[in-house]
């Protein structure tokens, strides 16, 4: 079997070379480029990470290419988390970078010249029926199918998670055993493209800032300006800037160009008990179809180690999520991802709005 694996520098990526090998599998390793270069302002720092990579090629004998998706990812990826942000939305830019990016236009240059792709996200592949579904990993912390439930049918046939049934203290250790040149790199955080660039400072550059007003929901009262509504998400808590919290973000009036907030760690404000989805994205199969009343379904309106309980329901092309637990912050543009009552299985996701 013929094997591409994609290859960060990281310990995870890295670890999955180290087990291909050990069943018996020469993979060949990719390294993507596709961060923002310094020519237009941005530094993704992507040398220890090539350099990384190419001590693991060496050390398992693997050959190793280093390719660019530098431009399909700001057309595809960058230029979508902007636009999002320009209307007041959420964006969520791995989901895109998943089923554009590292699955979609890879396999489109490369990747379709082998049988299967290999990466390092916490995830399984489950095969029952002669068909494939999205499994979540045995480590609930580690678990990214919220990254992954854009992907197709086609890209999920053809993915391989080697570490998906692994804890995270298990990879390090693994890592540290096989004497990897990544086992004691830190997890790597935040956007990719961006690099060294604060995530403020990104939007800023793109949209500029736009003095408006920050109101408490409740009263009406003006209690202080921002530097933009694109700079805030709903939920957040942080950067506000405000005395006498905590202030939380409520709700956004982008023609307005008003922030509005609410006071208090369990104000009713901040929770909603229904998360509606449209464009749902089922990855296998749609297994409702059209239907009454409501399905269990266990869900995620972030990336976060719990799973929630819930009941979904249909009318027309939206899908609604009932749930008793209170969702803190819901975010119009972000995924909710839908799972089996179990949470064995994602299905797929739709767009919060």
């Amino acid at each position: 079997m013929e094997i591409a694996a994609l290859v960060s520098g990281g310990v995870d990526s890295s670890v999955t070379v180290h087990l291909l090998k050990e069943q018996g599998y020469n993979p060949t390793l990719y390294y993507i480029r596709i961060g923002m270069d310094k020519e237009q302002g941005y530094d993704c720092s992507a040398e220890d990470d090539v350099a990384i990579v190419k001590m693991i090629a060496k050390k398992y004998g693997c050959r190793y290419e280093e390719v660019s998706l530098h431009e399909e990812y700001w057309e595809h990826v960058v230029a979508y988390t902007i636009e999002q942000v320009r209307k007041g939305l959420t964006p969520n830019p791995d989901m895109m970078c998943n089923r554009m990016i590292k699955f979609g236009y890879f396999d489109e240059k490369w990747g379709h010249y082998f049988d299967k792709i290999s990466t390092g996200h916490y995830a399984s592949v489950i095969q029952e029926n002669d068909k494939y579904y999205l499994g979540t990993a045995l480590d609930p912390v580690k678990d990214q199918t919220d990254f992954l439930a854009q992907i197709t049918y086609r890209q999920l046939s053809k993915l391989m998670f080697p570490i998906g049934r692994l804890m995270k203290s298990e990879v390090r250790k693994i890592a540290i055993e096989a004497q990897l040149p990544s086992a004691y790199r830190k997890d790597s955080q935040g956007i990719c493209f961006l690099g060294k660039i604060n995530y403020n400072d990104f939007i800023r550059r793109n949209l500029g800032e736009k003095q408006g007003l920050i109101v408490e929901l409740e009263t009406g009262k003006i209690l202080g300006k921002h530097n933009g509504y694109w700079f805030h998400t709903i939920g957040q808590r942080k950067g506000l800037g405000l005395s006498g919290g905590p202030w939380y973000v409520i709700k956004k009036d982008v023609d307005e160009n008003i922030i509005y907030v609410s006071c208090g760690y369990d104000t009713e404000k901040q929770y909603e008990n229904q998360v509606r989805l449209h464009s749902m994205h089922f990855i296998t199969e749609d297994l409702w179809g059209d239907f009454d009343g409501e399905r269990d379904i266990m869900f995620k309106i972030r990336h976060t180690p719990n799973f929630s309980a819930g009941k979904i329901s249909k009318k027309g092309d939206i899908y609604t999520i009932t749930t008793s637990e209170k969702q803190q912050g819901v975010a119009p543009g972000q995924f909710g991802v839908i799972y089996d009552a179990h949470a064995r299985v994602c299905y797929g996701s739709g767009v919060i709005f």
